[in-house]
């Protein structure tokens, strides 16, 4: 008979005080890193095209429980502000078939992109955890980054965009 026992957060049998590291994210003012990928329709998107209004980067999967919990409240505020901001979908981790299927399962009104495993816009993001969400200015500008599913997220909306 074997025995295995798991000591999650236990390091030589005493517990471990877990220190809470201040995720690394784009500077606030900073100019957010342009990039052109594909869309849901195959066609080329570049950030850049949307500059005018408030952008959120929306970085997620269908794989990301999270990402999948957030999307009523996204829908809601997506409709309260549309044609003062737009959403980009950042699928991450995904196949195209996955994210194409999750899109219409989820029945998301906003753009979308495909973002490869291989692409440099996750290091040019910081993206370090799903889902994250970058809001920018229309001039191209990062306002704020929220890292996981955030009351935060929509508060920042409501300021600025009310």
């Amino acid at each position: 008979m074997v025995a295995i026992l798991a000591f999650g957060g236990l390091t030589n049998g005493y517990a471990q005080e877990e220190e809470e590291e201040e995720e690394e994210v784009l500077p606030v003012g900073s100019m957010a890193p342009d990039f052109t990928l594909e869309d849901i329709n195959g066609q080329p998107l570049s950030l850049e095209s949307l500059r005018g209004k408030y952008l959120v980067l929306d970085f997620w999967g269908s794989w990301c429980g999270w990402c999948i919990k957030g999307i009523p409240e996204m829908k809601r505020y997506y409709q309260k502000y549309k044609g003062k901001m737009e959403i980009l979908g950042m699928d991450c981790n995904d196949s195209k078939a996955k994210w194409k299927r999750a899109v219409a399962e989820y029945e998301l009104p906003w753009k979308h992109v495909y973002v490869p495993k291989r692409s440099d816009v996750y290091d040019d993001y910081l993206i370090s955890g799903f889902p994250t969400k970058i809001i920018i200015s229309p001039e191209g500008k990062v306002v704020d980054t929220v890292i996981g599913e955030d009351p935060r997220f929509y508060e920042m909306l409501d300021k600025l965009l009310r």
